[in-house]
């Protein structure tokens, strides 16, 4: 990502400045809810070549002081393999990387924190599950492309919206970050959609930031509710809604 000056690579500077914004981010939860400092178990669901991964265990170990036990996980084995000889290079003994699907992970013990950046499609709605499984006590995820309820689009009232291609897509990736943010929030956690950086940076620019309330939201069948008229309207039916109906979280 830098050059031998110790700049920013011109090719780079999009990936560095999501990477920046992203931990900026990161950092005014982890100081609002009182954590700097604190032992903290870390998953980055699809980490790919893992920037934001070994500057995140950068921030917490060498900025904040915090014992940090962190896991990237990847389909990719020759990546992987790179990951782990650069954490053991950088001496991150508490970093570690392994391959596997985000579907099919099987990650051991409470998480405190839940990270993705630019995972495709609904390998975003599997990293969100695992981490309501898991009681995750934050999520940041900024998702990727998001086909799947473009593709099941059939509205009844609404078809205006899905007439022509680039809107349909649009409305598509618009309702699958709203469902995100309601289910999150129908099973505890007070979320956000943020910009969290500008379009001339990446067109894929929403962050789902989501920290765990102390007990559910008073009226939070509401979240439920909105969720499955949107459903009813469009004809579709969300990866992150049959993920938590399957495993109890809905009702």
């Amino acid at each position: 990502m830098f050059t031998k000056e110790g700049k920013v690579a011109k090719p780079m500077y999009d990936k560095f400045r999501q990477i920046n914004r992203f931990t900026e981010i990161i950092d005014d939860a982890v100081r609002e809810r009182g954590l700097s400092g604190k032992k903290l178990k870390i998953v980055d669901f699809g980490c790919g070549k893992s920037y934001l991964t070994f500057v995140l265990y950068h921030y917490f170990t060498e900025i904040l002081g915090a014992e940090v036990d962190m896991l990237g996980l990847d389909l990719k084995a020759d990546v992987i393999e790179k990951c782990n000889a650069a954490a053991e290079r950088y001496g991150y003994k508490n970093l570690r990387f392994e391959m596997g699907d985000i579907s099919g992970a099987s990650v051991q013990g409470k998480v405190d924190m839940v990270v993705t950046l630019h995972a495709c499609d609904t390998a975003t709605d599997f990293a969100l599950h695992n981490a309501v499984m898991r009681n995750a006590d934050m999520i940041f995820s900024v998702p990727c492309c998001q086909h799947e309820l473009c593709g099941q689009m059939k509205p009844e009232k609404l078809s205006l919206l899905t007439r022509y291609g680039i809107i349909k897509e649009r409305t598509a990736a618009l309702c699958t970050d709203a469902i995100r943010a309601n289910l999150l929030e129908y099973c505890g956690y007070k979320t956000q959609l943020l910009e969290f950086v500008g379009f001339e940076h990446t067109p894929k620019n929403i962050l789902i930031r989501a920290v765990k309330r102390d007990g559910f939201p008073r009226g939070r069948e509401k979240y439920l509710d909105e969720v499955k008229a949107l459903m009813s309207e469009f004809s579709f039916e969300p990866t992150l809604y049959k993920l938590l109906e399957e495993s109890g979280k809905i009702k």
